[in-house]
């Protein structure tokens, strides 16, 4: 019985894993700051493979610190993949 149970929890678990990109998923919108907040870039990263990644980050106009990741998509545009906004510590204290 607690081999099933196991088995059956380890299929969910995996269940759950994707190992290709998913181009085709909604990217989270752009905000101010954002590197495709206007519109694509005007230069494309034609070096960089399809479906890499890479990260960008600022200060929003709140003042809280934003860390977005950007996707390579296969027409060499950038889709927005995370973003994680968190408030600004100052002296190392919470």
């Amino acid at each position: 019985m607690k081999l099933i149970v196991a088995a059956l929890v380890g299929a969910i678990v995996l269940s759950g894993c994707t190992t290709g990109k998913d181009y085709d998923a909604p990217g989270v919108a752009p905000i101010p700051g954002s590197i495709t907040y206007r519109g694509q870039p005007q230069t494309k990263l034609t070096k960089s493979p399809i479906g890499s990644t890479f990260p960008h980050n600022f200060i929003n106009q709140f003042g809280e610190q934003v860390e977005e990741t950007y996707m390579i998509q296969p027409d060499r545009s950038l889709k927005i993949v995370h973003r994680e906004v968190r408030p600004i510590r100052f002296g190392g204290r919470d």
